[in-house]
This record gives structure tokens, C-alpha cells and sequence, in this order.
């Protein structure tokens, strides 16, 4: 979708101006939970514009970069955590500069999403894994 198109689609919905995850929120949550986490806000964006195809693509990436410490780790013999906030900056890097800047126009005003709610469903589903891996390490 060409940015003219998507900037008149939203005015065309009473002006009503979209509520968005910020880019800043994306890349906190890929650092500190992991790249799935900042994929499924970026991913509720581009629902909130109709752009489902494009919010598939954000969710295969998200997926992928989740999963590449594991296989690094793995292929080299190491412990996981050495690459993992690596990955997870670069995961949010990518997400919160790559594709939000790609789907979402520069000029394109929008109102910050409030983070409390996904913030907790992200604790409530890290604590407990993180509890076991601690537990059974």
C-alpha cells in the first residue's frame, strides 16, 4: 500500500487517528522479553490499518529471529544467553526500524498505545519460564 493511499484511508475514517504501539515500546519489549513480543505489537499496528499480509511477515520475521540464538547456540556448541540479547536487540532493531518505518509513513500521525497491559501478559508469561529454567538448571 503506497503511503498517499494509506494516509487518505485514514482520513477517510472520520479522521480519526490511529492508536499505535510506538516504536520505542517494540524495541523495549524485543530486548527485554524477545522478538515475538515486539513483533505482536507491531503486528496489532498493522492490524489496526488493515495491513494483514504485512503483519504476517512481521510475525514470520519475529518467529525467526526468536528462534536464531537457539540455532547459533546450538551450531556452535555455546550456551544460549551469550547470543540471546544480541539477537534481541537486533530482532527489535529490525522491527522497530526496518518494518515500522516501512509500513508506517513518516508523516503519519498516531496516538502511543498505553504498554501496561501487554507488559503484563509479557511478565506473566516470562516469569514462570524463567522460574523453571532457574528451577531446573
Amino acid at each position: 500500500m503506497e503511503t498517499n493511499q494509506l494516509v487518505n484511508s485514514f482520513e477517510r475514517e472520520q479522521n480519526e487517528i490511529p492508536k499505535f504501539y510506538s516504536k520505542k515500546a517494540i524495541l523495549g519489549f524485543s530486548i527485554f522479553f524477545s522478538s515475538i513480543f515486539g513483533g505482536i505489537l507491531l503486528i496489532q499496528n498493522l492490524k489496526e490499518i488493515g495491513m494483514k499480509k504485512e503483519a504476517k511477515t512481521v510475525l514470520n520475521t519475529s518467529i525467526f529471529l526468536t528462534v536464531l540464538p537457539f540455532l547459533v547456540a546450538w551450531l556452535m556448541e555455546k550456551d544460549v544467553s551469550t547470543y540471546t540479547f544480541l539477537a534481541n536487540l537486533i530482532g527489535g532493531l529490525v522491527l522497530s526500524e526496518f518494518y515500522f518505518g516501512l509500513y508506517i509513513p513518516k508523516e503519519q500521525i498516531f496516538e502511543s498505545k498505553k504498554i501496561w497491559k501487554p507488559l503484563l501478559i509479557s511478565l506473566i508469561i516470562t516469569i514462570p519460564l524463567l522460574a523453571s529454567a532457574i528451577y531446573f538448571a
